[in-house]
């Protein structure tokens, strides 16, 4: 009964309502007549005046509840204010029976008989809207009638009302955003902003419903101080639709979580965000492509590595999804570590997987810890995330970038030959591209290793002897590599949107390099569902590179973001706004601009975002001395000499600047790369 009164069209539930309205306007007047004459007096004396105001009640009552919007009210989300309008469209209704009675000169009606019906009327009114408004949300009749009624919060001037705010979204979301802030202090709802024209000009719980079109008017009528998006089902696209169309207002933009969030409790006040930047700047993620996604996932078992950072927690996120056997968390950093933990631990409780995560503490850099764990839960497929992707940071410590990026790859994939893992996925950067920073040069000089070994059948290991072998002893090579080359992440932990958001917080001035940098820009999920997809594709050896769309510069970024916030930029041609952009000079190693490619050699897959790159390599051994002699310069800080075997192994590497490790010191007499051992 429930699913079809619900299955309605707005016109038929109007017409059920108002069919119901005139049955309690009859009922009313039954009662009231009973009351005051008596059942059986009532039958012999008074059913011509009972019938006559049956007749003039509802000619009378219906219009007015028409006209006070009782039709406009959504039943399944009404508010509080609705009794309000009850009880006035009930006194309307009673004034307009009374002067009729008079009018039409109808005697026999006593005078206590209209003021009896506007009191009876009024509170059957608003006990069957409350009734079939709990009962459409799927409350039982026992539930109805033992619910308790909660208090509505004293509200005394703007501190204790909260933030005026508009919704935009009249659907459930809204609805039950409405809900939860009118149990907070931060906010007060004031109206409704929706795109549906049958919804404009209607009621939701208690709030006026305006177009798009009106939004100037509804915020001179309201005093609306802020929007909040409650969306969570619209397309990217349509979110940047609506996100411009309310940046020309000037008030801070705000979004609430998924409705998911809001069903289950755990929408919380301190959730509701800042706009998501991605909203901003991303794109519509395309859908995956399921052969490819679950290919290497589903039923195996799934190692993660730095799996507590920005893209290694997103991978496990969806590794989760795809239901392996097993996912092992590698991870140096404890916090990290235990906050990723906890997360998928939470999320296999409340959705009943069956996966079982292993947290393990450990170093890509302890070849021993990597084989112990790879080896006692035999792992099918590996995600390498871990590295360190901060350009400055690394290039302010370069030594340990390269043992990290450069080592730290080369120990995990020969952990993986060594202990048979069967698919070793590296998630790279487009920073490896005709690198300017050392962090760029070792992320290439990983993908050659992974290259290099890919073309090996038998692999004599790099510092063997970490792996309990003997110099010249090799192992069989069943692994297959591939690498992901990407850009940028919206919200990672290296990114400049936290930054960004930070300084605007605290009222500025929001720090760019340069006015012309730009860089590509991706969401986190759809980079790793990319990677997924892609490490599914690969046959050994190859590069793919996500589509990124189009590079976006960093100074709009932050005109944006200010924009968001409900401010303006501070410049020559507006010098009383409220945020400067001040411009602090490239960092060492930074590029103006991002590529994806080395060479031109780029085919299609069968993934719209995804192509495989030929890139030029070294074979194994001739790879193996070249880190024999890179690494021999770091133990004495000889980094220009580092600096010029990277020039002469990694190609299109052109450093920019002079060498600022902390460390370094100018040597006395300089040494040839040609002498480093």
């Amino acid at each position: 009964m429930r699913n079809k009164l619900l299955a309605l069209t707005r016109f038929q539930k109007r017409l059920v309502t108002l069919s119901f309205d005139i049955l309690l306007i009859w009922f009313s007047l039954f009662t009231v007549y009973c009351f005051r004459f008596g059942f059986e007096t009532l039958f012999a004396n008074h059913l011509i005046s009972l019938f006559q105001m049956c007749l003039l009640a509802p000619v009378i009552a219906l219009p007015v509840y028409i006209r006070m919007g009782l039709y406009r009210a959504v039943l399944r989300y009404m508010g509080p204010q609705v009794s309000f309008t009850i009880l006035r469209a009930s006194l309307f209704s009673f004034l307009g029976l009374t002067a009729a009675i008079f009018l039409l000169d109808l005697d026999d009606v006593p005078r206590s008989v209209p003021a009896l019906y506007w009191l009876v009327s009024a509170l059957l009114l608003g006990l069957s809207r409350y009734a079939a408004r709990y009962w459409l949300m799927g409350y039982r009749l026992k539930d109805i009638m033992l619910s308790t009624v909660t208090p509505s919060r004293k509200k005394v001037g703007h501190k204790e009302q909260g933030v005026p705010v508009a919704i935009y979204g009249a659907g459930e979301a809204g609805a039950q955003l409405v809900e939860s802030l009118d149990n907070s202090r931060e906010y007060r709802p004031v109206a409704f902003i929706d795109d549906d024209a049958a919804m404009h000009g209607r009621f939701l719980a208690g709030k006026q419903v305006y177009s798009p079109d009106c939004i100037e008017a509804l915020v001179e009528e309201n005093g609306a101080e802020e929007f909040l998006l409650a969306i969570p089902s619209a397309k990217r696209q349509r979110r940047q639709e609506i996100v411009k169309s309310l940046e020309c207002f000037g008030l801070p933009i705000k979004t609430i979580p998924g409705i998911k969030d809001l069903a289950s409790g755990r929408f919380k006040m301190q959730e509701i965000q800042d706009v998501d930047i991605g909203d901003v700047l991303g794109r519509e993620e395309v859908k995956p492509i399921q052969e490819l996604i679950e290919k290497h996932i589903t039923g195996r078992v799934v190692m993660v590595t730095g799996a507590g950072g920005s893209i290694g927690s997103e991978m496990a996120r969806q590794a989760l999804v795809r239901k392996p056997t097993t996912l092992i968390l590698l991870e140096h950093s404890e916090y990290n570590l235990y906050a990723i933990d906890r997360e998928l631990q939470t999320t296999i409780r409340k959705q009943g997987v069956e996966v079982r995560i292993v947290a393990v503490l450990g170093s890509i850099n302890d070849p021993a810890r990597l084989v112990d764990v790879m080896r006692t839960y035999k792992v099918e497929t590996l995600y390498h995330a871990a590295a360190y992707k901060h350009v400055p940071m690394v290039q302010y410590n370069v030594s340990q970038g390269l043992r990290n990026n450069v080592l730290g790859t080369l120990y995990t994939a020969q952990a993986a030959i060594a202990c048979g893992v069967k698919n070793f996925v590296l998630i790279s950067t487009d920073k490896a591209v005709r690198p300017t920073n050392v962090m760029g040069a070792s992320k290439r000089l990983a993908e050659m290793v992974l290259q290099a070994l890919s073309n090996e059948g038998q692999v004599p290991f790099y510092h063997a002897h970490l792996f309990g072998l003997e110099g010249t002893q090799t192992v069989a090579n069943n692994t297959r590599f591939t690498m992901v080359r990407f850009g940028n992440v919206l919200g990672s932990s290296g990114s400049v949107i936290p930054v960004f958001r930070e300084q605007i917080r605290l009222g500025g001035p929001v720090t760019v390099t340069h006015p012309e940098i730009n860089r590509y820009f991706m969401t986190i999920p759809e980079a790793a569902q990319l990677v997924i997809q892609a490490g599914a594709m690969g046959q050994g050896g190859d590069v793919f590179v996500l589509e990124m769309g189009k590079p976006v510069k960093i100074v709009d970024l932050a005109k944006r973001m200010v924009s968001l916030s409900g401010l303006t930029v501070k410049d020559e041609y507006n010098p009383d706004g409220d945020i400067e952009i001040a411009f602090s000079g490239l960092r060492p190693g930074e590029k103006l601009y991002e590529e994806l490619l080395i060479g031109d050699n780029v085919t299609e897959t069968d993934h719209p975002r995804i192509c495989r790159a030929t890139e030029e390599m070294l074979p194994w051994l001739a790879l193996h001395d070249a880190l024999n002699q890179i690494m021999a310069t770091l133990g004495d800080h000889r980094y220009k000499i580092t600096r010029e075997l990277l020039l002469r192994y990694v190609n299109g590497y052109r450093p920019s600047g002079n060498v600022v490790d902390w460390l370094y010191k100018q040597p006395e007499h300089a040494v040839e790369p040609d002498q480093v051992a």
